[in-house]
């Protein structure tokens, strides 16, 4: 009995014969199919949404898997309403079948009721339709998150949502998802989301997923941005290219400043401690 209580523990923390289904619970209480699907999320490309005092801002970071790949293709973000627009990251084709059924739930909800759908309605049916993937032996979880911004003209709001594998649905006032997902909430809790305007936020989602990124390690990459505000008459819109770009060209230049000034105070250090190294045999020598 010992030894087949050890086997089954075994079993239960490295997901032998446990991971076969997404409904089955090891022993231990864990969905191992699931558990899965978010490391594929966590090894994605970053993403990060802010809401701000007057809107939305989304970015992804898009990794370019061949220097061949056109500028723009495989896109990480999708208008799926006037109103309301949806980032991914993740398995990119999970992703696309997410905006899919949004996009038919906002269709369905305004043929229904002759009004754009409610975004906390959008959001709990998503999850609704996500979790709903993680019941079924048959079925698999989707590998990809999807942030959403919407507003809503009745009540004057806008807000964001993620939506994670596990139908897990919360509302935010910033968030982020993805391989730099920690970091870039560390980022994000430095700052007075409230008070940013979106031409502000846009310059902010720049810098955290640039400055989470390690050059030599991680792969070249573009950054797809969306936003909806008062700028764009609250609907969801690719933020303009001059815009984005400028916003880029900044936060590089002001890493490499950085870089450089890191760079000047170690050799600084280095020059005052060789200094010092210096001057010690000969004060020893005069005393």
């Amino acid at each position: 009995a010992g030894r087949d209580g050890r086997v089954t523990a075994a079993m239960a923390s490295t997901g032998a014969g446990y991971d076969y289904s997404s409904s089955t619970f090891s022993p231990d209480g864990r969905l191992f199919q699931t558990e899965y699907a978010l490391k594929a999320v966590s090894n994605a490309g970053t993403s990060v949404g802010i809401r701000c005092r007057d809107g939305i801002v989304m970015g992804v970071e898009k990794i370019l898997i061949s220097r061949m790949m056109m500028s723009g293709s495989n896109r990480r973000i999708y208008s799926v309403a006037r109103h309301a627009g949806i980032a991914v990251t993740g398995v990119n084709a999970d992703g696309r079948q997410i905006v899919f059924r949004a996009r038919e739930e906002c269709e369905g909800y305004l043929d229904s009721y002759d009004h754009p759908i409610v975004p906390h309605v959008l959001a709990s049916r998503l999850a609704y339709y996500v979790h709903y993937f993680t019941l079924h032996g048959s079925l698999r979880p989707f590998g990809a998150t999807a942030l959403l911004a919407a507003y809503d003209a009745d009540e004057g709001k806008h807000e964001l949502y993620m939506v994670d594998p596990t139908g897990l649905c919360q509302r935010y006032f910033g968030a982020a998802a993805g391989k730099g997902a920690q970091a870039a909430k560390t980022e994000l809790e430095r700052l007075a989301l409230n008070e940013l305007s979106c031409r502000e936020a846009v310059k902010e989602v720049a810098r955290i997923i640039h400055t989470i990124k390690d050059p030599s390690k991680d792969k070249p990459f573009e950054l797809d941005m969306s936003w909806l505000c008062e700028e764009s008459g609250w609907e969801h819109q690719a933020v303009p290219a001059e815009i984005v770009k400028q916003a880029e060209a900044e936060v590089k230049a002001a890493l490499e400043e950085g870089g450089a000034g890191e760079e000047s105070k170690g050799a600084d250090a280095g020059a005052t401690a060789g200094e010092a190294a210096g001057q010690a045999p000969m004060e020893d020598g005069s005393t």
